[in-house]
Formats: C-alpha cells, structure tokens, sequence
C-alpha cells in the first residue's frame, strides 16, 4: 500500500473537487494535469452507442499529444445528443482557458448516469476551483472524483530504471458495474514521466489493455464510456524509448503490473462481489476459443451465483463451457478449482468435498480448464453474483 504522499508523478499534477453533479455531495469533477505537453494513447469502447466525450476524444487523439484529462462522475453524458458533444467541448474549453493551454489538447471524460444532460454550467463554474487546487500529491482526489458505485479507491504506482534515470507510473481507475469492456474499461488514466515515442506508447499500451482490463468481467455489460488514456510527459529524462530494448522491456512489464493490479481492483469492487475468482483456461486450439471459453464459464450468473453461495457446483460449469460454441472433445476436459479437480474423463470426481468446502470460501478462488486439444491459454478475472449486485443496480437511477 502506498501513502498518499507517494502516490505522484513527476511533472503531474491532480484535484478532484465536488460541484454538485451527485446528489450525496461527494466529489465529482476531476483534472489530470501534465505540465508539459505529453504522448498520449488510448483505447475506447466500441459500444456503438459511444458518450458524446468518446467521440471527441478519438477525435483529438489523432495528434498522439495531450496535457489535460478532466473528467465528472454521476453523469455519463452519453445518449444527449448534439448538446451532450457541445457540453463535453464547453468543459474542455473552460479547462484550456482555466491552465492557458491549447485546448485540442484536453482529452474529456464521464461516467454516471445515461441519457440526462450534463449541468454544464455546475461543471463550468467549478474549474477555477478545480484548477486553482491542482497540486503534485492530488492523485488520490482526482480518484475520488471519478467513483460511482466504487466502495474503494483504485490507485496503483509503480517505479522502475530505464539506464540510470528513474521513472514512475501511476494509475487510477474506477468501475464496479458494466464491466465487460472487449477493449479497456470503466475509465482509467496512467501517468508516466517516462520519455517514449508515441508509435511505442501506442502499442504498448494496447498491449497492456489486452493483458489487464481486456481481461475481466463482473457481470458482462459494456459501458458507453469505457475510456483508458495513458500520457507520457518525457519529464524522467531517460534515454528515449524508440523501439525493442531493455528500457522497452522495464517499461513494459512495469506498466503491466500497474494495469493488471488496476483491473483485479474493479473486479475485486465488483458490485456486491464477494469473490475473485481467476479462470484460467488452457489447451485450446486458438486464443479466439479459449476466449470464448473463458467468458461463457465467467458470465454464466449460474456459475456465478454458485460461488456467492459456496456451492462447488461443477455440473453448472461443465454446462457454460458446453455452451460456449466451442468444439470440443468432452472426455479430454478437465476442471480443477485451486488444483483440486472436480471432473475428469468425463464425470464428476468423489472425495474431495471437504477440501473444496473450504476452497469455496475463500475470497480468491482460481478456476483452472484444461480442455486437452492444443496450446493456446486465456485467463480472464471475474467475481460472484450477490444479492447486493441486484439492489445496487435497481436502485441506481433513483
């Protein structure tokens, strides 16, 4: 765990205020600030209905460059319209008069509700607040700013060299419900002081995104706002990342552990979960099916609903994984929940119940699928289904 006082980027700074978006008084509005111009990626939803920010955001990642993310929670401004786009560019325009930058380089984000128009003009009126408290140790309010259904702040930061020059990463996400992103998640933004090219940037990032956040589900739903940005502001001063290298490869795995750690937080917070629980699934012919594998076990809210139980039901496994559309040769599957098997050959195995009891109530439980027809491997992140996941969600718009 990191104190707050070492959650900070070089070169960044970060606040999160509250202008009345949310009705409980919590903060809402958030600013992500590079004092100079940085590399920038990022991945987005592919819902087809995407929030109007989504659709100026890809608008403006076109130059690889931004210095400002400003982001509300408690509005998704997202079915509004060509007010909600209009909305999105008033609060990125106030924000470029607010640091006296460009304003093609602030990136926009929200995640609330859908469909209801933005308050502007709370959000306007905030910046001078919001800007005038930009501070270096102000990740943790921005964090706060950007939670919805979160009973938990997620923040992940992580150094490393690159030669003899140090850098830093630091993340922060939120999301706990529509999670299930086939492309990034809920909304997360990485800051690094790292010196990369944009091209390497890009690809990296996509690479993490594909090992971290392409790689959980809480209940299978796509948000319309899903939005992971990363920005590198070069402030570190290392030797610059241009291609394959040791520093590549430092960088790499660093902003893996960062994001991967990020996305095992969602799911961890998931909506009334009360389980992590890893699949991993191995043996397959091809990545694609033991994807599809992987989901249909991990989406399953009968499988899910057995673990929120403690019930080691593996007929309704076996069933999800039947019905997944992969071929397979059923006598070749194997299920093992923390290396204990549960069936093999064909049928279900006898004699284990005792030690499965006791795997099933454990708060992280690894569920392990060899199907025995090649070598391809998926492991995705998932958690229970509880009562809570319902109340939370009927109640959200009230």
């Amino acid at each position: 765990m990191v104190s707050n006082m070492g959650i900070k980027v070089p070169g960044f700074l970060a606040n999160g205020i509250s202008v009345g978006i949310k009705n409980s008084g919590e903060k809402d509005l958030s600013l992500i600030f590079s004092e100079v111009p940085a590399r920038a990626a990022a991945v987005f939803t592919t819902n087809r209905f995407p929030a109007a920010p989504v659709i100026l955001d890809m608008e403006r990642m076109k130059t690889g460059l931004a210095q400002a993310i400003i982001a509300n929670s408690g509005n998704a401004n997202a079915s509004t319209g060509k007010d909600g786009y209009k909305d999105a560019v008033a609060m990125s325009k106030a924000v470029a008069e607010g640091l006296r930058i460009r304003e093609d380089l602030i990136l926009v984000a929200s995640t609330g509700i859908i469909g209801e128009k933005l308050p502007i003009k709370k959000i306007v009126g905030g910046i001078t607040n919001l800007v005038g408290g930009l501070r270096v140790n102000g990740i943790p309010s921005a964090e706060k700013g950007i939670m919805t259904t979160d009973k938990i702040p997620k923040i992940e930061c992580r150094k490393c060299f690159i030669g003899e020059k140090e850098i830093t990463i630091c993340g922060v996400a939120k999301g706990a419900g529509m999670i299930e992103p086939h492309m990034a998640t809920m909304l997360s933004f990485i800051m690094t002081d790292v010196d990369i090219d944009q091209n390497c940037l890009d690809k990296v990032f996509k690479q993490a995104i594909d090992r971290s956040f392409n790689t959980i589900t809480v209940d299978g739903c796509m948000s319309t706002n899903d939005t992971a940005i990363i920005l590198a502001n070069g402030i570190a001063g290392n030797r610059a990342i241009t291609g394959p290298s040791k520093g590549m490869t430092n960088f790499r795995n660093t902003l893996f552990d960062v994001m991967v750690n990020l996305a095992k937080s969602v799911v961890k917070d998931g909506e009334g979960a009360t389980k992590l629980v890893e699949v991993v699934i191995e043996g397959a012919r091809s990545l694609a099916e033991a994807k599809k594998v992987a989901y249909s076990l991990a989406n399953s809210n009968l499988v899910k609903t057995a673990f929120f139980g403690a019930d080691s039901n593996w007929g309704r496994i076996i069933a999800a994984i039947g019905s997944s559309g992969v071929s397979l040769q059923t006598d070749s599957v194997e299920l093992h929940f923390d290396r204990v098997p549960l069936f093999l050959h064909g049928r279900g195995i006898k004699g284990n119940e005792k030690e499965l009891s006791k795997i099933m109530e454990k708060d992280n439980i690894q569920v392990s699928v060899k199907l025995g027809m090649g070598g391809k491997s998926f492991r995705l992140y998932t958690s229970d289904l509880s009562y809570d996941y319902v109340k939370i969600n009927a109640q959200y718009h009230i």
